[in-house]
Formats: structure tokens, C-alpha cells, sequence
């Protein structure tokens, strides 16, 4: 007997169930149990601040081979070298006329708010605010000089961005100038990224620990009422920044690329999500590098905008330095003319350059700035210091988003983006694959992904 078409269905494979829902889900849980664990036990909850570090480890030792493979594969498999020196250079453009824009956005919050008024500076914290100034931030010239590495392995031993930046750009170019001979190398490069992805894609999976760490000892540390008197500048960064993302962000990337800045966060929901429980925008840097090529920006866009965009696209620690400036000036009664501060901030827009990689730029950025522009103010450093992790929140999202949208833009601009399969992947169309983090189908010569084919796209 003819097998019915109900039979035939049902004998049929059913895809596998994409189990990372239940992670993230997993994830939230976390988030809110650290919570009510930090104000109900605060002191337990401080000691539980290495579970958030472990995890952020992690991931970080995973940045630097996931940078190098990207760009090596990026490089090696364009026959111009003239097209990746143009990608750079328009990166670097757009990330500079930005940093100018937050600290812009920034002064005329700050100036409008006033948020430092009637606040009073105790003993205690002149010293936390001295005891910050110990900043890893480097001057221009030996920062320009700390790029290039002791040896060629060392970039990835001691976790440098920019070192592994170098040594990947060198190493595509000549794998580039290679020809042929230099395929078998480019497809080892390949295997050795899907090992990493997978990898990266197991170490997922103590997000929630992670996150239930890191939210645990920040509440429990700071407190509600530490949150109190700097309840504006928090609600005042935060508004800055959610305006700066969709207004500023979302208005370049409908004019430029089309898009809608909705749907592009949708897409990198999971990751937001991530960078909101760790803190860390460096905990999504390697997802974001594999979902920007699932989505359909080219290889060389990708491997040069992301981590490049980590270390000098900083729009969320623009606004911050801005406003944390004129804060502390307010709260020390010293309040800065535009004349006062147009200078200082220029010079902490390239003292945060200098410090680009170092943990906790933010602050130390800002106290290593102060102590070199305007050296009375670092005793107001202290007045921010209770909150700087909340504050690190919105620097990160912010960061994140600014660097997601500038992959976009630039891959437009350089017209390196299949905009048919940005709007099937948007769609929802070309589901990510959470499991290798990788399109298993593509080949080391392939430079953008293609478009799916009719009829192999998954609902």
C-alpha cells in the first residue's frame, strides 16, 4: 500500500532544534536572580565577581586567532591589494568624523543638565579619584610603537588587538601576493577558524554563570543607595546615548544603506543581550565578526572595520568622557568655559586612542586625561567611581552598535555588501547558524557570501 502524504511528512528529517534559545533564555534568568542576590546579600554577592571575569576571559582568549583568521581569509582571497587600503581608509574616516559627533552630543547634554551642581567631594573620594590616574594609557608615539609586536606569536600570546591586527594584515597580503601557491595555506586558515568558532560556540555556554557573577557584584558593590545622587548623570548618559543609537546611527544607516536600525538589532539581539549581563563589548567581538559575514558584508570589510572599529570607534566612551568632564568640573565649582572644554576634549578623544585595548579605558582614560590637561580635576575622579560599571552598561551597547552600523556603512560605501542577502538574513529568511557560527558552505575564494537559492531557504 502507497504511503499517505501525512506518512511521507512525518518520516521526513525534522531539523534540528536550535538549542542557544534556551541559553539566552538561560542567560536573562541569571541576570535576574545576580540582581536579587547583590541587594539581598550584598557581601556574598561581591565574592562572586570571578564568575564574570572567568567567563569575559574566556572570550577574550578567543578574540585574537577568530581576528586573524578573518582577516587573513579576507585578504588572501581579493586579487587587489589597492581595495583593502581603501576599506581602511574609509574606516578610519568615518570613525574619526563620529568620535567628533558623541563628544559633540555629549557637551551639549552636559552643558544642558548640569548634572555636578551641589555635590560635595570627601576625603575618601580625592584618593579613589587619584587612584585611577594609574592608567596603562600610552602617548601617541609609544602607542604607535606598542602596535607592533615583540615577536610574530606574541600578538596572540598577550591578547593585543591591534598587534594581531598587524601581524594578520601582513600575513594576507602575502598569502595574497602568493597566488596559487598560497590556496592550501588559505584553506588550512579556514579549518582552523571553524575550530575556533566552535569552540567559541561551546565556551557560550557559561553565559549564564557569567552573567549571574558579573550583576551580582556590581549590585552588591555600588548598592541602591550609592545610586542615588548620581541618578541624573546615569539617566542623563543613558538617554544621550539611546538618542545618539537611534537617531544619529539610525538616520546614516536608512540614508546610506537602506536599512532599518530596528531590524539590524533584532538581528544582533543575542549579543546585546550578552554585552548587557558582562559589561563587555569584547565578549560579542567574535559573534559580531561572524554574523556581519553571515549577513552579507564582504570578508576584508568585515576583518578590518570590527577590529579596528573596537579600538578607535568608541561613540559610547566619547559620550561618557564628555560628560563625566563637565560633571566633575560642576561638582568641584569649577565649572569649564566652551573655551575650556572644547580643548580638553579634543585631547581626551586622542588620549583614548592611546588607550585603546586597556581594561577599564574608560575611567582610567578619562583620570589619566584629566591628570595631564587639567590636573585639579582628578579629585572629582572619585565621584564617578561608585558607578562607572553601571555607566560601562551604555558604553559598551553603545560601542557595539556604533561599530555594527560603521560595518554596514562601510561595506556600502565600498559596495562589499549583498544587499539581497542583508534583506533575507533581516527578513529572517537565512537563519544564523548558532551551532559552528560559520556559513559551512562557503569557500576560502569566496568574498561575499551568496545569496541563497530559491527554494533552500529555511522558514
Amino acid at each position: 500500500m502507497a504511503a499517505s502524504p501525512a506518512d511521507t511528512a512525518s518520516a521526513a528529517p525534522r531539523a534540528p532544534r536550535d538549542r542557544t534559545h534556551y541559553l539566552y533564555i538561560a542567560v536573562i534568568a541569571a541576570v535576574a536572580l545576580g540582581i536579587a542576590v547583590g541587594l539581598i546579600w550584598p557581601d556574598a554577592a561581591v565574592e562572586l565577581k570571578p564568575l564574570g571575569t572567568g567567563f569575559v576571559n574566556l572570550i577574550k582568549m578567543m578574540i585574537s586567532p577568530i581576528i586573524f583568521c578573518t582577516i587573513v581569509l579576507g585578504i588572501g582571497s581579493v586579487r587587489k591589494a589597492a581595495k583593502v587600503g581603501a576599506v581602511g581608509g574609509i574606516a578610519l574616516g568615518y570613525f574619526l568624523v563620529m568620535s567628533l559627533v558623541a563628544l559633540a552630543i555629549g557637551l551639549v547634554v552636559g552643558n544642558v543638565l548640569h548634572p555636578g551642581d551641589g555635590l560635595h567631594l570627601t576625603d575618601a573620594l580625592r584618593r579613589s579619584g587619584h587612584a585611577q590616574v594609574e592608567s596603562d594609557a600610552l602617548p601617541p608615539v609609544d602607542f604607535v610603537l606598542s602596535i607592533i609586536p615583540n615577536t610574530f606569536v606574541s600578538a596572540f600570546t598577550q591578547g593585543e588587538v591591534l598587534q594581531t591586527l598587524l601581524v594578520a594584515l601582513l600575513a594576507g597580503f602575502a598569502l595574497q601576493a602568493m597566488g596559487p601557491a598560497g590556496q592550501p595555506v588559505l584553506r588550512g586558515i579556514e579549518h582552523l577558524q571553524r575550530l575556533v568558532f566552535r569552540i567559541l560556540s561551546m565556551v557560550m555556554w557559561a553565559a549564564p554563570a557569567g552573567a549571574f557573577g558579573a550583576i551580582a557584584a556590581v549590585v552588591g558593590s555600588a548598592g541602591v543607595d550609592a545610586l542615588k545622587s548620581l541618578a541624573v548623570l546615569m539617566l542623563g548618559f543613558y538617554v544621550t546615548c539611546f538618542l545618539f543609537v537611534f537617531l544619529v546611527l539610525g538616520a546614516l544607516l536608512r540614508i546610506f544603506a537602506g536599512l532599518n536600525v530596528f531590524s539590524l538589532f533584532k538581528y544582533l539581539a543575542r549579543e546585546f543581550l550578552l554585552i548587557l549581563s558582562t559589561s563587555s563589548s569584547e565578549s560579542a567581538l567574535p559573534r559580531l565578526i561572524a554574523k556581519m559575514e553571515h549577513l552579507g558584508v564582504s570578508r576584508p570589510v568585515v576583518g578590518i572595520t570590527v577590529p579596528t572599529g573596537y579600538s578607535f570607534n568608541l561613540d559610547g566612551t566619547m559620550i561618557y568622557m564628555t560628560m563625566a568632564s563637565l560633571y566633575i568640573a560642576d561638582a568641584l565649582g569649577t565649572p569649564m568655559s566652551v573655551g575650556e572644554q572644547i580643548p580638553l576634549l579634543l585631547f581626551l578623544l586622542l588620549a583614548s586612542k592611546g588607550a585603546a585595548g586597556v581594561s577599564g579605558a574608560g575611567l582610567a582614560t578619562l583620570a589619566g586625561g584629566l591628570q595631564s590637561h587639567k590636573p585639579a580635576l582628578v579629585d572629582g575622579v572619585g565621584l564617578i567611581v561608585g558607578i562607572d560599571r553601571f555607566m560601562s552598561e551604555a558604553r559598551a551597547l553603545t560601542n557595539f552598535a556604533g561599530n555594527a552600523v560603521a560595518t554596514v556603512l562601510v561595506g556600502t560605501w565600498t559596495k562589499e555588501i549583498d544587499k539581497e542577502r542583508v534583506r533575507a538574513v533581516l527578513a529572517g529568511q537565512v537563519p544564523f547558524d548558532e551551532t559552528t557560527l560559520l556559513d559551512e558552505g562557503r569557500s576560502v575564494t569566496d568574498e561575499t557570501p551568496s545569496a541563497p537559492k530559491e527554494g533552500l531557504v529555511k522558514a
